[in-house]
């Protein structure tokens, strides 16, 4: 069966976001003064041919592990969708 699972990659909280601040510079450049923090991460969606739900999903850990995520850096959320 097939799977689609989609897995959020964000960079941690307590790390500066470069590209946030640049985004978000630029909005305020553009007058949204209102915006007050801009975080810029990956969206990520596999489609996993598995026998289960729960391979599936272990399947997308392990690549969010080994590939998608820096554990040094990021945080990851896996959520599986129909």
């Amino acid at each position: 069966m097939t799977y689609n699972v989609q897995i959020k990659v964000m960079p941690l909280k307590d790390l500066l976001d470069p590209q946030g601040k640049a985004v978000l510079g630029g909005l305020q450049n553009l007058g949204l003064h209102t915006v007050e923090d801009v975080r810029i991460g990956k969206h990520i969606t596999l489609q996993i041919e598995a026998a289960s739900e729960e391979a599936a999903k272990a399947l997308a850990e392990d690549a969010s592990k080994k590939l998608l995520a820096n554990p040094v850096m990021e945080f990851y959320e896996i959520e599986m969708v129909n």
